[in-house]
């Protein structure tokens, strides 16, 4: 999944970047509200997290603006103001929740899976598929009753894949979502990723299927150990 944050403060951004990144979301960061619409106008992403003392145009202010413009993704908003005013604001201009700083990460990573859940149209935090269940709270894998493990792109693509399911998940939209500014991700890496999680799903009969021109889309396989990949 990624993520925008806009924080204008080096240290706070930098320890929720560094969180979110060890917990395995791409995390794009900036420091304002005029370059947080630049990056809305340029790419996709799943969540933002604003927060409200940003110089020049504020957190509320860019809130309220992504809402008119017709942006649904959801939106937390970060303030150190604990007036039940400001959290009222923000809620009634179109965030999906607030968080007064100074906060715990285990906590904001509990809100940010329980809004992308919904805005994913997910009720619950284990997505499952066939014999593959993934435990997005606890971060767990399981196939076929037994743990898989996972490197931290790997987990990205199939958590992506799954959310996706039955539809296709197109490729430029993987990029997307594995691709931070600082890191570059090619569609060549994405094959990659694919070629890694194919080999773990197919002997349980799960087929990771090539869509051409487009992406990939996860299927059952009619003979578990035989799946067709293309």
């Amino acid at each position: 999944m990624r993520l925008l944050l806009v924080e204008d403060d080096v240290m706070v951004a930098s320890g929720i970047k560094l969180g979110l990144c060890d917990a395995g979301y791409t995390v794009d960061w900036v420091g304002s509200a005029e370059r947080a619409t630049e990056a809305l106008d340029s790419d996709t992403f799943d969540l933002a997290i604003v927060d409200i003392g940003l110089p020049g145009i504020d957190g509320l202010e860019l809130t309220r603006r992504l809402r008119i413009g017709g942006l649904q993704m959801p939106v937390l908003i970060l303030t150190a103001r604990d007036a039940l005013h400001d959290r009222v604001q923000g809620l009634d201009l179109g965030a999906d929740d607030y968080m007064v700083k100074p906060f715990e990460l285990p906590e904001l990573l509990a809100r940010l899976r329980a809004l992308l859940r919904r805005s994913q149209a997910a009720n619950s935090a284990v997505l499952g598929f066939g014999p593959l269940e993934m435990d997005t709270a606890h971060r767990r894998v399981t196939l076929a009753g037994q743990p898989m493990e996972l490197g931290p792109r790997e987990w990205t693509v199939l958590e992506y894949l799954l959310m996706q399911v039955p539809k296709p998940a197109a490729k430029d939209k993987l990029l997307q979502v594995l691709t931070g500014w600082d890191k570059e991700i090619t569609p060549n890496a994405i094959e990659v990723y694919v070629s890694r999680l194919r080999a773990k799903l197919e002997p349980a009969g799960i087929c990771l299927r090539a869509i051409r021109g487009f992406g990939y889309r996860l299927e059952l396989a009619e003979h578990p150990g035989h799946a067709i990949t293309a």
